[in-house]
């Protein structure tokens, strides 16, 4: 067990800051509640964000950028329709040593100035359906804050669409959902639940928000990213309209939809252990870490020769394998392995002089911590299929916790005593009032993480006995 971190069931939230720490993700900037994101911690973005955005493209969307700075009017004229940003918002009031004629806006999100834009740019059916996303930082003045998963400023990617119809921009709402939900568990190796929130949840003026929910660790929820049916909110508040196909004119359909870096948050809390970080090889910034041993000049020269020619042998197969050899002169080798362990690299290679006389390697893996000496004539193709195991293990492992701490109740007093006893989540039946919702918060901490896509039967709500259309997914959630 590693001594610079603290174990899970010790204190969690002390665990998830030390697990960042030893892996050099991020640390807290000088800015009260903004963070600074390392190398490791960037990179591990990289590898997410790339991923993302093909996958966006190869639905159609492309990359636009928009201004960080926003006119605050354009915020009033949201809130004319919708509940707006307004306490979340860092304003700039004086600019160039004088005070601006109108204050401006720190984005906390961009619907406002893309609403604009696309009134600008939408005027016939011809230049519908507009799909673009832009990948940006965005500052909401956050009061508590946890690295990745909560901090006033933020990276993330935000879509926004507008479309002909309200069945194209449900349908665009559901398919980018869908997008989340295979990064997350084809990626990112957590399974997530999918479904609607209820009215008290929802995006402030969406028609609808869907979310992706993963089980962390100590059974809380995490919002791992949200598709918003927006209607025509945004549009008439824009005045985004067009001419139609019968010289109509009319108003666009809009959606959005967003996950940030609190994804990293997401991945560390799903599959990393009381030695430190584990990440998923599919996004690995570094897939496997070669570790030469020596003892002297010739014997370094021996070992980094062979590790050369493991890499060669491995990038041949695996043309995007990203491999590190490790060349440092200044540390002994078990801290050299302590090291990528802490840095989550899923697989390790380890080579010394014997390995070289005997044209082998030790193979260990991150996940199991399990070591086999693997014979340079099958080295590649053992590291490919461990990088395979190593990933559906990590699904099937966080799948397997998942279900073994989520429960079904009828009983209302049964519902707050696995809430305050075990915690995960709970499907119950709801009768959809606010009321219910909010006594249900207030009494337990629990919130209705989101009505699933895969319907349940019809009930009695567990509080009132009122009818229900579906169980609901609950949680105490990040």
């Amino acid at each position: 067990m590693a001594k610079n971190i603290t174990p899970r069931k010790e204190d969690y939230s002390k665990w998830y800051l030390d697990v960042i720490a030893a892996g050099q993700l991020a640390d807290y900037a000088p800015v009260k509640g903004c963070m600074v994101i390392r190398p490791t911690g960037f990179a591990i973005w990289e590898a997410m964000q790339a991923r993302l955005d093909r996958m966006f493209k190869e639905t159609g969307h492309v990359n636009a950028s928009f201004p960080l700075l926003i006119p605050q009017h354009f915020m009033e004229r949201e809130a004319e329709h919708v509940e707006g940003f307004s306490p979340e918002c860092a304003v700039v009031t004086h600019g160039g040593g004088k005070k601006l004629e109108e204050p401006l806006v720190i984005r906390p999100t961009s619907e406002t100035v893309v609403g604009y834009m696309y009134s600008q740019w939408i005027h016939s059916y011809r230049d519908l359906p507009v799909l673009i996303n832009q990948w940006c930082n965005v500052l909401r003045w956050e009061m508590r804050t946890r690295l990745f998963l909560r901090t006033s400023e933020f990276l993330w990617q935000e879509g926004h669409t507008a479309h002909e119809t309200s069945e194209e921009a449900q349908e665009e709402t559901l398919r980018m959902l869908e997008i989340y939900r295979i990064f997350q568990e084809e990626y990112l190796a957590i399974p997530v639940i999918t479904g609607l929130k209820s009215e008290a949840e929802k995006f402030p003026g969406a028609l609808a928000t869907y979310t992706i929910e993963a089980m962390m660790q100590d059974g809380k929820a995490l919002q791992s990213g949200t598709s918003h049916n927006l209607g025509q909110n945004f549009a008439k508040a824009f005045e985004i309209d067009y001419l139609d196909r019968n010289n109509n004119q009319q108003f666009v359909w809009t959606t959005s939809w967003g996950a940030s870096t609190r994804m990293i948050g997401g991945l560390i809390m799903t599959h990393s252990d009381d030695d430190g970080l584990i990440i998923p090889p599919k996004i690995a910034p570094i897939q496997v870490a070669i570790v030469p041993i020596f003892n002297n000049d010739q014997e370094r020269s021996e070992t980094f020769e062979f590790a050369d020619s493991i890499a060669k042998r491995l990038h041949e197969k695996i043309d995007q394998l990203q491999i590190k050899i490790d060349r440092r002169d200044n540390l002994r080798p078990a801290d050299k392995f302590f090291h990528w362990i802490q840095q989550g690299v899923p697989v390790r290679i380890e080579v010394g002089p014997r390995d070289v006389k005997k044209q082998s390697a030790m193979v260990a893996r991150r996940d199991i911590r399990e070591k086999n000496e693997v014979s340079l004539e099958n080295i590649t193709q053992h590291v490919v299929e461990l990088l395979e195991k190593i990933q559906d293990n990590l699904f099937q492992r966080a799948l397997d916790y998942r279900k073994a701490n989520t429960h079904t109740t009828a009983s209302y007093e049964e519902f707050k005593e696995i809430i305050a006893n075990e915690g995960g989540f709970i499907y119950a039946h709801w009768d959809g009032s606010n009321e219910v919702e909010a006594k249900i918060k207030q009494e337990t901490k629990a919130t209705i993480r989101c009505l699933p896509l895969d319907n349940s039967e019809a009930g009695k709500c567990m509080v009132t006995s009122a009818p229900s259309k579906q169980e609901v997914l609950f949680a105490i959630s990040y």
